[in-house]
């Protein structure tokens, strides 16, 4: 704090962490650069750390050691800009509370959770929810009742998409329109992932919506909105093409995203409800994009991203910037909101 000025913020040491062992190991490269520049923009110092795809995470080309309990280089929040396995599934979310030292974003519990489609599409349906049907499957029921299995996905309507239940950034996704192609698609997703998730394409367009702010811990069919967070203007994914995969988000020119959404008044009241009532009943907290598919009045829950793309570029950022947030502005709050959950956090008898 500067002595002089009681008014000035406080300036942050902010650890960046970036790429790590996944196949989103690039998209994490260039999220964290744009987290890094705006955290300089904000007026905070930065330590970049790099987690290589062995696994190793690495400060000036130097292998790190940390030590329980002891933070991480004396940093005073950590923000982990990792995408997919081994950084947006609780793992490096569990290591950083070992070491005791604030965190952008969600917790080890809403992390694993929201990464899991099949298991955040459970919760949303004990939550009441509304989204598309769908079937979890196992690789290793698939391998030994491969027909009987495909007898049971009959019931869903084609065309159906097929993806590995825990990558993000549309990773090994498939859309099926004959059943005879159910099999390949899935022998095909458990490369990636030992569970998959067979959703039925839903109808209208699709709609993000940007969440910032801290949720309560009270979960699923608690009724109650997080009192501190908000929902951003909803944006529509205009696609040149059939559907949003892997090329539509990442190759320039793949997809457009109009803000505000063309949806109506009403649709739109309800997005921004869904997404703070997604956000609340899996414990998110700092951030979160949620996906939606939107048909007239209907409006389908899709998907939650716990730390979705965020170049300036990326829909999240625009998403925010379009409600007010700035860059900057952005990654200042979330940092100020991860010191200030760890604060709360170690206040509890444990």
């Amino acid at each position: 704090m500067n002595a002089h000025d009681s008014s000035q913020p406080e300036r942050l040491s902010v650890a960046v962490l970036a790429g790590g062992r996944s196949s989103e190991h690039e998209v994490s490269l260039a999220s964290a650069a744009a987290v890094r520049d705006g955290l300089l923009a904000a007026g905070h110092g930065v330590l970049w750390i790099e987690i290589g795809r062995d696994g190793v995470w690495r400060s000036e080309g130097e292998p790190l050691t940390v030590t329980p309990g002891l933070g991480l280089m004396g940093v005073d929040v950590v923000f982990p800009v990792l995408h997919g396995p081994f950084g947006e599934d609780g793992t490096v979310q569990g290591f950083l509370d070992t070491l005791d030292v604030p965190y952008v974003g969600a917790d080890v519990t809403a992390s694993a959770l929201c990464i899991d489609k099949v298991l955040f599409k459970e919760l949303m349906s004990v939550a009441g929810m509304p989204q598309v049907d769908y079937m979890g499957v196992r690789a290793e029921r698939f391998h030994d009742e491969r027909q009987l299995v495909l007898d049971e996905l009959t019931r869903l309507r084609l065309p159906v998409f097929v993806k590995p239940s825990r990558l993000g950034s549309s990773v090994g996704i498939v859309k099926v329109g004959d059943r005879d192609a159910l099999g390949a698609a899935l022998d095909g997703a458990f490369t990636h992932d030992p569970l998959a998730i067979v959703e039925v394409a839903a109808a209208g367009v699709e709609v993000e919506c940007g969440v910032l702010g801290i949720t309560t811990h009270a979960g699923a069919g608690s009724g109650s909105l997080p009192a501190r967070a908000i929902a951003s203007e909803p944006g529509e994914i205009v696609l040149p093409g059939e559907w949003y995969d892997y090329q539509a988000k990442y190759t320039p020119g793949g997809m457009e995203l109009r803000i505000p959404a063309h949806i109506s008044a009403t649709a739109r009241t309800r997005v921004r409800e869904l997404a703070l009532a997604a956000f609340q009943a899996s414990g998110c907290s700092g951030l979160a994009r949620v996906d939606f598919f939107v048909d007239g009045e209907h409006v389908l829950i899709n998907e939650l991203n716990t730390m979705p793309g965020f170049t300036p570029t990326s829909v999240y950022a625009k998403l925010l910037d379009a409600s007010g947030v700035a860059y900057p502005e952005l990654v200042d709050r979330l940092c100020r909101l991860a010191c200030e959950r760890h604060a709360r956090e170690r206040s509890y008898a444990r």
